[in-house]
């Protein structure tokens, strides 16, 4: 079976994230990786996934920083991972063994999203949000 994946972008308006391939087709089982790339002029590079299923809030995947190892929510420690490259400024997603479960839009942030009672994601503390998605 094919799954397939949707990737947004959210940041503020001093610092940009991309997410280059916006949908991604995968074999179930197989492994698959999503970019992100993101520029900002902040020491602080806290970089966020979260996934977000049809009509449902984002949910917290895992945070990457260049001060440590970061964290990871319970649920997606098996198979999913990132790592942070400073240098090349990206985080890119890896999810091994790739399941139907995980059709869904994923979203790269520098900032934490509020997911707590809401269906769409906002962000803390930002005066110009945007959001840049594909839909197919």
């Amino acid at each position: 079976r094919l799954i397939s994946l949707l990737l947004c972008s959210q940041g503020l308006a001093e610092e940009n994230v991309r997410q280059p391939t916006e949908d991604v087709m995968v074999v179930e089982g197989h492994p698959t990786t999503l970019t992100c790339l993101f520029d900002t002029t902040s020491q602080s590079q806290y970089l966020f996934w979260y996934k977000q299923l049809a009509n449902g809030k984002p949910i917290f995947m895992l945070r990457r920083d260049p001060f440590s190892p970061g964290e990871s929510a319970s649920e997606f420690k098996d198979r999913f991972d990132a790592h942070l490259n400073v240098t090349a400024k990206s985080v890119p997603l890896t999810i091994q063994r790739v399941q139907l479960s995980d059709s869904a839009v994923y979203y790269c942030a520098l900032r934490p999203t509020v997911t707590a009672g809401y269906t769409a994601p906002l962000q803390k503390h930002c005066v110009q949000y945007f959001v840049l998605c594909a839909i197919f």
